[in-house]
């Protein structure tokens, strides 16, 4: 058991039934009235995130999780199949068990959670960011750098990104898998 002064960003917890990791916290103490933790939790079963307010010295279910690397292998009509490179065990998981799974590719290697007590998977995090090869967009114009305007551009994931107009097809860019962003090009 632990209290709400040990919760921390990434922290697994056990509420309502279900397992929350701590997207961000922020401890408040009002001029008047108790002290109280404000928290952004996700499930990692469904994937929602909610906010929850505990008061201060609230005693919560620490959850312990292990972070294994696997690497994908393919999608089907069951989920996202992946397998640990190290004993070939594999695993299924759910389209909503994955942060963005527009930009997994063959072979790519993410972390997947799993509850220790019981070894069930829990949630697959991707990479902070992958480098992908334009397939298809508009021709771009030399030396169009001047202005910030971006244009949609299809990657060889099938995911649609907004890239700047210097782009063409058939470059390889870096793209941000939490927000979809272009990062730059490789």
């Amino acid at each position: 058991m632990a209290t709400t002064s040990d919760i921390r960003n990434g922290m697994c917890l056990e509420m309502n039934g279900d397992i929350w990791s701590v997207v961000e916290f922020q401890h408040v103490k009002p001029g008047k009235g108790a002290a109280f933790v404000r928290t952004k939790l996700k499930s990692l079963t469904k994937g929602k995130v909610v906010d929850n307010t505990f008061p201060a010295g609230h005693t919560i279910n620490e959850v312990r999780v292990e972070r294994r690397q696997f690497q994908y292998l393919y999608h089907d009509d069951m989920g996202y199949h992946f397998m640990n490179t190290e004993d070939f065990e594999q695993v299924t998981l759910p389209e909503e068990l994955l942060d963005h799974p527009e930009f997994l590719k063959e072979g790519m290697m993410v972390d997947v959670l799993f509850h220790a007590a019981n070894n069930t998977p829990l949630n697959a995090e991707m990479p902070s960011s992958v480098e992908v090869e334009v397939t298809y967009t508009e021709p771009g114009l030399k030396g169009d750098t001047a202005t910030n305007t971006l244009k949609p551009a299809t990657v060889d994931t099938g995911a649609e990104v907004k890239v700047p107009l210097f782009i063409n097809q058939g470059d390889k860019i870096k793209v941000d898998t939490r927000t979809g962003e272009y990062l730059g090009r490789v």
